[in-house]
């Protein structure tokens, strides 16, 4: 899946910094829960879809 929003992109980047330093807030945590369901909604397709293309291009750099 490509063309994620921007918007998506950063609060997922935000996430995985957050995670990576062990201070994940339940905050981020439930923002990026919050649109990924938001947009898999708006676009049609599945949260997981969605979900696994989104950790794919933040924490792997794409493909």
């Amino acid at each position: 899946m490509t063309n994620l929003p921007a918007d998506l992109l950063a609060l997922e980047a935000r996430a995985w910094t957050e995670i990576q330093a062990g201070r994940l807030t339940v905050d981020t945590a439930e923002a990026v829960h919050a649109a990924v369901g938001e947009y898999a909604e708006t676009a049609g397709k599945a949260r997981l879809e969605v979900e696994e293309a989104l950790k794919r291009a933040v924490r792997h750099g794409g493909g």
